[in-house]
């Protein structure tokens, strides 16, 4: 259950994370998901929307920059250190947990190296893997 993330980079000036959400809003892409981290001058802002592929044509159409790629998302128990064991669960076989970020709700986006292996060994973990349709309302 592989779930598509849009990578969009922009530079780091005021307003630029409105105005690509704003292109999202307009297509009636719905964020799902987001993180936003950022150098001195440019910054990457990581998404689930409900239709990866009208977001990201959207965002190219504006003139954004963007990347599709493959993560895992799982929903965790709402219950201290479920997150700890999914991520143990991933990183103790040495699959490499570049970042993490969460969802709605208890849901978390996990990009690791190897999205196949972290797959194998979340289904044993205590976590639902979850597709993009379980997401979507």
């Amino acid at each position: 259950m592989k779930v598509k993330q849009l990578s969009v980079f922009i530079e780091n000036k005021a307003g630029r994370v409105s105005e690509l959400t704003d292109v999202l809003g307009s297509a009636a892409v719905n964020i799902r998901g987001f993180s936003v981290s950022d150098t001195a001058e440019y910054g990457i802002v990581r998404l689930v929307v409900d239709d990866p592929d009208k977001g990201a044509k959207a965002l190219a159409d504006a003139g954004f920059t963007v990347k599709e790629s493959d993560v895992v998302v799982v929903r965790l128990a709402d219950v201290p250190g479920a997150l700890a064991a999914a991520l143990k669960a991933v990183s103790d076989a040495g699959v490499n947990i570049e970042y993490v970020y969460s969802l709605v709700s208890t849901y978390v986006v996990m990009n690791v190296a190897d999205v196949d292996r972290a797959l194998q060994l979340l289904q044993g973990a205590p976590v639902e893997l979850v597709s993009l349709d379980d997401i979507t309302v």
